[in-house]
């Protein structure tokens, strides 16, 4: 057996502990190799799937634990962090919180199986306060489930192979380069598709104080404001409810319902809490296909508008608004600056 294979058996458990953790610590290296190789080997009896599953059970209650009890303390702050890490910040924010909004805990049963979710769940349900005994239910569950899945999965193709001994060795000689290509295959992917859609958004952007001379000067010249758009979800509220002067809140999936009321002969800004404005530049291209193109993601979002120094106003409610769907009802009604 390979030098490499021979390592691997030897120290499988640690290895599998150590890189799980790694990855649901927040550092973007793909484990689900690592499980397939695991269950395959697993078919020679030289690697126990049992202990396998103990292994990576264990990291992810460790590493759960940490990010569950930094998110009660920290909240948008981590996930922001997190998010910056991830090679899925494009929808790392706007999906975890969109499910924890309408699942609640049972988002946790599937998290770890979605790109973005994985990692970032665990700190939204610290932030949401999800009490901690129920968070180590539905984390436990969904970690089990998303192990077994793959090992079984691995330990599944290591059976078939072993039907024929010429293919199981060779298997066996190259394993060491076959996971070496599965984990440069997610890598390239992922990266791939974060960067496509960069390239599709750089363009559309606006600085700061680009809007902030277009509100001075619509309020010199009596004219209209642009039409500023809030997306952020209800959790980010909590730190600090102001928003953009004259802004609306509409959340990303109320666009659409939305649409009729958006003005097309001025300029629309939209902004959010994600990493590179992820949620606001998927709303400007949906905007867009909806035929509204004045559209433009603030860069920076709320927080580089914050940094800048420029003015924030507590929310006006709009009555012709849907109120986007929120975790706490203390979140919703503002009253005027």
């Amino acid at each position: 057996m390979p030098i490499a294979i021979e390592f691997f058996v030897g120290h499988a458990y640690a290895i599998l502990f150590l890189w799980v953790l790694i990855e649901q610590l927040g550092i973007p290296i793909p484990s689900i190799p690592l499980l397939l190789t695991a269950g395959t080997l697993s078919a020679t009896h030289r690697v126990g799937a049992i202990p396998s599953l103990l292994a990576v059970v264990a990291a992810c209650l460790i590493s759960d634990s940490a990010w569950y009890a930094l998110g009660r303390r920290y909240g948008g702050r981590v996930i922001r962090l997190l998010c910056r890490l991830s090679l899925e910040s494009s929808t790392c924010v706007a999906k975890t919180e969109g499910y924890f909004t309408r699942r609640g805990a049972i988002t946790l049963l599937f998290a770890k199986f979605i790109p973005g979710l994985s990692t970032v769940s665990a700190p939204i349900a610290g932030q949401t306060r999800m009490p901690y005994p129920r968070f180590l239910a539905f984390d436990l569950s969904g970690t089990l489930l998303w192990s077994l899945t793959f090992i079984l999965l691995g330990r599944f193709f290591g059976d078939v192979a072993k039907r024929s001994q010429a293919f199981f060795g060779l298997l066996s000689h190259f394993a060491a380069l076959v996971f070496i290509l599965m984990v440069a295959g997610f890598f390239i992917w992922r990266v791939t598709k974060h960067r496509r859609f960069v390239a599709m958004v750089r363009d559309l952007r606006i600085e700061p104080s680009e809007v902030k001379a277009m509100i001075d000067q619509a309020q010199a010249d009596a004219g209209e404001h642009p039409y500023i758009v809030d997306l952020r979800h209800p959790l980010d509220y909590l730190p600090d409810p102001r928003v953009l002067p004259g802004a609306v809140r509409i959340g990303p999936n109320e666009i659409a319902a939305c649409a009729a009321i958006i003005p097309r002969d001025r300029d629309v800004i939209l902004y959010c809490t994600c990493p590179s404005e992820e949620t606001s530049a998927k709303v400007a291209l949906q905007l867009h296909r909806l035929g509204i193109t004045r559209v433009r993601p603030l860069r920076g979002g709320f927080d580089g508008w914050k940094q800048a120094g420029y003015p924030l106003l507590d929310y006006i409610e709009d009555s012709a608004l849907p109120t986007p769907s929120l975790i706490t009802p203390a979140a919703a009604t503002l009253k005027s600056a």
